[in-house]
């Protein structure tokens, strides 16, 4: 192997250094596909018109009617998968780092068995990339990569959690034997001027010819565990709520606010979404579809049926949350009764708004028949906001925000 002149001479690389930080993805990383999956399975996107991953064939193959209960299960959910997904991003460039000879050794293979090692690395490093990188973007707003962010990410998930499953069936044993080679407390208590290179190891992670050190190792893992501490403030307030959410300064979306009573985190405007008042006010009218003759509601008419309560939360698939809001309107299964369809599997929710990726989703029986799940038409009081969709908006527990629909102009059970 040639490493050029001058080139990989840091003394911390090793197999030991790799592994502790492998240990700690080997960790996160499962917490993060199955968290992913779950929100993919929250979309409900075996009903129609919830599939923005139409290809998706196998991959599907374990979605089960998403729960309403507890009514925190998506906040939880997202804000763990959102979170630990940024907090994990050091420990990544970390792990790359102590890697990084690997990836220039020539010829790049010798026999079958470590082309297929190097082909299962390739895809293992460009998955995680990959799926870092389209999170990050989605959370910021940012679509700059071609497709549909769900469709991308949720391939992406199942080609890193298979190449690694392939790198951890072929590296776990070189891992344990790694971490037993070297005791951890005394490499926690070893300081810079007492750094010393790994032995030599078959695998050419340790420089052949090492420089001194400028830092410990005690000290470069403290690096990237304080780098993804600080991350993880400045993320997980998006979710916790409170006071914490001021410290929430990586989560762009989600801070725009409302007033008095309206006053929580809003992600779609009505000014964004090209709502009019014309569209919602006076003329605008609810429409129940159900097997007999659709039924046409105003907003005095949806008032005059009976109103009842719910403390919700809302939570979107970046991360954010709100704190448990007062909700007030009609349930969804006493609508369903109206429309002469108690017995529906689902009702279709459609929104005032035209265009828009989710102006309209649909919802299963048992977010129909959840108590708590309602056509809201006040919060905390007093009536919606326009931004928090004026004149009605569905509410359903443990929904993902943008199934919450807006504005609802249609509601067909079928």
């Amino acid at each position: 192997m040639t490493h050029g002149p001058g080139r990989w001479r840091s003394p911390l690389r090793g197999p030991w250094f790799t592994a502790v930080l492998g240990l700690v993805l080997l960790v996160a990383m499962p917490v993060l596909f199955l968290t992913g999956l779950l929100s993919y399975a929250a979309y409900n996107p075996d009903l129609p018109g919830n599939d923005l991953t139409p290809g998706r064939g196998l991959l599907g193959f374990y979605l089960f009617d998403w729960p309403t209960r507890p009514v925190w299960l998506y906040r939880l959910n997202q804000g763990v998968h959102v979170t630990l997904g940024i907090a994990t991003v050091p420990v990544v460039l970390a792990k790359l780092w102590s890697v990084l000879p690997k990836l220039f050794v020539w010829p790049p293979a010798r026999s079958l068995a470590q082309a297929l090692d190097r082909a299962s690395l390739f895809l293992l490093v460009g998955s995680v990339i990959f799926e870092l990188a389209t999170g990050i973007m989605n959370i910021q707003y940012w679509y700059a990569f071609p497709g549909s962010f769900y469709a991308l990410h949720l391939y992406g998930a199942w080609v890193f959690i298979a190449a690694l499953a392939a790198h951890v069936a072929l590296r776990l044993p070189l891992m344990i034997r790694a971490l037993r080679s070297h005791s951890r407390r005394a490499e926690l208590r070893t300081g810079t001027a007492r750094t010393r290179p790994e032995p030599p190891d078959l695998h050419d992670l340790v420089a052949p010819d090492p420089g001194p050190a400028t830092i410990s190792r005690r000290g470069a893992l403290g690096l990237v565990g304080a780098g993804s501490g600080v991350l993880l403030a400045l993320t997980a307030g998006q979710s916790l709520g409170g006071p914490l959410r001021h410290t929430a300064l990586l989560a762009p979306r989600g801070q725009v606010l409302g007033d008095g009573p309206n006053d929580f985190q809003i992600n779609k405007t009505a000014a964004s979404a090209g709502i009019t008042a014309a569209a919602t006010g006076p003329a605008w009218r609810l429409e129940l579809r159900g097997p007999g003759a659709p039924v046409l509601l105003d907003r005095a008419e949806l008032l005059a049926l009976p109103q009842h309560d719910a403390q919700l939360p809302i939570a979107c698939v970046e991360g954010w949350s709100t704190t448990d809001q007062s909700w007030t309107g009609v349930r969804l299964a006493d609508l369903a009764d109206l429309a002469g369809a108690g017995d529906a599997a689902m009702v279709r929710v459609e929104s005032v708004e035209q265009g828009g990726a989710f102006a309209a989703a649909s919802l299963r029986r048992n977010q129909i028949l959840d108590p708590a799940s309602l056509l809201a038409l006040r919060v905390n009081g007093v009536d919606l906001s326009p931004d928090h969709g004026f004149p009605a908006r569905v509410i359903v527990p443990a929904n993902p925000g943008v199934h919450n629909t807006k504005w609802v102009t249609r509601l067909s059970f079928r």
